[in-house]
């Protein structure tokens, strides 16, 4: 067995580039995801090492300096990433000529062999699947007989193995929540929604929407929810609930968690005799008997997609979303106690000034208790990267979808929308949503009855606010 690295490298400060990052950036505060996908590699190779080095502090020097205590080095890349992590690779390769170095992650899946040729110092990239593909390296295996992989032979030509076959039977999976126990300190990990500290991980692979900015299922996941059962899922929170006396919320990571209704209520269920709180990603549609079983057993609050209060853009987007449905769905969880966190994206396919002010009003009707808003950013992959190039609406210089300091751009621009305008409606949308009397009665009501909110929302604020301060500067 080679002794193996599982690295979330050293980029920009403050990158958030974990597993549920659905935008690889700097956000407007801390915020950081568990590197979930790189922890079940290591769940599933014996003896190796997680590290995780930007929430938890790791610069690349002492990075470096443990390369000769290892055979093989796994780094989970993205799109904005890609250049800073081929360069740790180079230095990891520079310190031990003889370690083996590639990438997992979306970046890699779609786009092999330029990863590959990017740099002599990358040895393969693995697709779908690839906790098992990474695992058969680890075991010795011989390179052309690994499904999945893609890699440099020893005559330095490129190869392209077959695809892996797409696991079946979830449960086979081991759990990532020991791994974090062995190799993380969960409370680097915070999430401006999500009590703290909190947990996350997955119960299944895949959604079966076709979003077409959507990077995972299109990439790594694919349209069909692979879940393991929900006595696995149940066993492993109860196993992180013992190991983890610290936690204060289980999130469970899947791209839509409430696609399957009855799975849904039969978890809930079961975490309700645990006596756990719970939250997850949520479609808005879910019905209002189905949310009244999962608040009833310990859900607090649903991560839910909006994108957009514009018809027409949903359409667009195949969101598989209407509006009037997304209206009753939020009411409903206004009326059974449920807190939202909505996310809406600017920039896609149709928008125009007038559907973001629509979208803007939308929100403000709605009223989900926060929102987060991200910039459209077309992934290599996905069917929002195919369209912008087709319609000439990316340009070559914003490909990398993030500015020099990991900050996210406007990559897209239309000819009656600009990037610029796009870029500058992200803070208009936050002022207005935040910047009304109920809502900041709102958020001055949850401070005063709880310390520690106090301390932590005055934190989250200085961050915003400074946020918000460095984008100006960008824009002029």
């Amino acid at each position: 067995m080679m002794r193996t690295l599982c690295l979330q490298a050293p980029s920009f400060d403050g990158f958030d580039g974990g597993a549920g990052s659905r935008y690889q950036a700097r956000r407007e505060i801390r915020s950081y995801w568990y590197p979930t996908w790189l922890a079940q590699v290591a769940a599933v190779v014996p003896d190796s090492k997680l590290i995780d080095a930007v929430p938890n502090g790791v610069p690349l020097s002492d990075i470096v300096g443990l390369a000769g205590d290892y055979d093989l080095a796994v780094l989970h890349t993205s799109t904005p990433s890609f250049s800073s992590d081929v360069r740790v690779v180079e230095a990891l390769k520079s310190a031990n000529p003889g370690l083996k170095a590639g990438f997992v992650g979306a970046k890699v899946a779609v786009e092999p062999s330029t990863s590959l040729t990017s740099s002599a110092a990358i040895d393969f990239v693995a697709g779908n699947e690839f906790d098992f593909t990474i695992k058969e390296i680890a075991d010795g295996r011989d390179w052309s007989a690994i499904s999945g992989l893609s890699y440099r032979d020893t005559d330095g030509s490129i190869r392209h193995n077959p695809p892996r076959a797409i696991l079946q039977n979830m449960d086979e999976l081991p759990f990532v929540t020991p791994v974090y126990k062995r190799d993380l300190t969960v409370e680097n990990y915070f999430i401006g929604y999500l009590k703290h500290p909190y947990l996350s991980l997955y119960t299944g692979r895949g959604c079966k929407s076709r979003c077409t900015f959507c990077l995972w299922p299109q990439t790594v996941g694919g349209h069909r929810y692979r879940t393991r059962s929900v006595g696995h899922v149940i066993d492993e929170i109860r196993w992180a609930k013992a190991a983890f006396p610290q936690v204060k919320e289980f999130f469970f990571d899947d791209d839509t968690f409430t696609d399957d209704r009855p799975r849904t209520e039969a978890i809930a269920r079961e975490l309700g005799k645990l006596g756990v709180t719970w939250s997850c990603n949520a479609k808005a549609n879910v019905p209002r008997d189905t949310l009244k079983v999962m608040r009833d057993n310990g859900l607090r609050l649903l991560l839910v997609g909006y994108e957009s209060g514009n018809q027409q853009i949903l359409h667009n987007i195949r969101k598989g979303m209407r509006i009037d449905v997304a209206r009753r769905f939020t009411r409903d969880c206004h009326e059974l106690g449920i807190t939202i966190h909505g996310t809406f994206i600017l920039g896609l396919p149709g928008e125009t000034q007038e559907t973001i002010e629509e979208t803007i009003r939308f929100a403000t009707e709605i009223n989900p208790h926060t929102i987060q808003v991200s910039i459209a950013a077309p992934y290599p992959g996905t069917e929002l990267y195919h369209e912008a190039l087709e319609h000439g609406w990316l340009d070559e210089e914003h490909a990398q979808l993030v500015d020099a300091s990991g900050v996210q751009i406007a990559p897209l621009h239309y000819p009656h929308l600009s990037h610029t305008e796009i870029f500058q409606s992200l803070e208009d949308f936050y002022r207005r949503f935040y910047f009304r009397a109920p809502k900041i009665a709102s958020i001055v009501s949850e401070m005063v009855r709880s310390p520690d909110m106090m301390v932590r929302r005055l934190r989250e604020g200085v961050e915003f606010f400074s946020f918000l301060r460095e984008r100006r500067q960008l824009v002029h």
